[in-house]
């Protein structure tokens, strides 16, 4: 479990899960989201929400994924336009952190041991 800041003054979080992250990852819902120049404010926020709802109302199989990170993360009463930047911040240094091609909810390979 991760937490992310809301706000500038660190009085509000969210809590974001593994799923959440992986959710992201699996509808690469941050992909075209923000401009060139990195500002992420309220709109960059609004047009989250509607790509995600455009994609739940196009789903032919269960999208429970989605929904659980609407009402998780996106939709919770902290997010904010600050709370997103934060929340793309995690997310690059979730993926960073990933072996190339590892596989959602797989477990990140151990580092190997130099001295084995």
């Amino acid at each position: 479990m991760y937490h992310i800041q809301a706000n500038p003054t660190a009085t509000r979080s969210i809590d974001i899960s593994e799923e959440n992250l992986g959710t992201i990852r699996k509808y690469n819902l941050f992909s075209g989201l923000i401009d060139a120049n990195a500002h992420i404010d309220e709109y960059t926020l609004d047009k989250l929400k509607l790509n995600i709802r455009s994609l739940i109302a196009t789903q032919e199989t269960d999208c429970k994924d989605l929904l659980d990170l609407c009402i998780d993360v996106i939709y919770h009463n902290n997010m904010k336009a600050f709370g997103l930047r934060k929340l793309v911040e995690l997310y690059q240094n979730w993926e960073a952190s990933r072996p190339a091609g590892a596989e959602e909810g797989a477990e990140p390979a151990a580092p190997s041991d130099p001295k084995a």
